[in-house]
């Protein structure tokens, strides 16, 4: 092998090395959050667009505060149609259901139960594609309040 060879493996596996690092977060603990002003934003814009949902953009067939929902049983959501694939976010204080359409042309719906972290908020993300209809239910009729989030 030539030298120019070599030195060309070298660099090519310098620059593996660094990717792999660079994708291992440097050594930072925790779980990778795309909103994070420490991840490096070239690397998220890679990924595509990770954008949310405008809650501008949720209507609701139950009572509606801002961007709090508030409902008995269960709340029918319409997401307009976002242009692209988008993230709608849902938290509450208690445990809720959602039920979704899958994105793109699979002919499937997912069903979900959220519950709360440890002090913190039951989180469900949902994908949205196009004009869809999200379900959210209470368990055993309670009633819920749920926040359409843009984080």
């Amino acid at each position: 092998m030539s030298g120019r060879r070599k030195l060309l493996l070298v660099a090519v596996a310098v620059l593996l090395v660094a990717a792999f690092v660079g994708a291992l977060g440097l050594g930072r603990a925790g779980r990778g959050d795309p909103a994070d002003p420490g991840a490096p934003g070239w690397l998220g814009r890679l990924g595509g667009n990770g954008a949310t949902v405008d809650p501008a953009t949720v209507r609701a067939d139950c009572d509606r505060t801002g961007d709090v929902l508030s409902f008995v049983g269960g709340c029918a959501l319409r997401v307009d149609d976002p242009g692209g694939l988008r993230t709608l976010v849902l938290r509450s204080r208690v445990a809720f259901a959602v039920t979704a359409p899958a994105p793109g042309d699979a002919d499937l719906t997912v069903r979900d139960d959220v519950t709360p972290a440890d002090g913190g908020d039951a989180v469900a993300t949902i994908a949205v594609d196009r004009a869809t209809e999200v379900g959210l239910g209470c368990p055993g009729g309670v009633g819920c309040t749920v926040t359409i989030a843009t984080s």
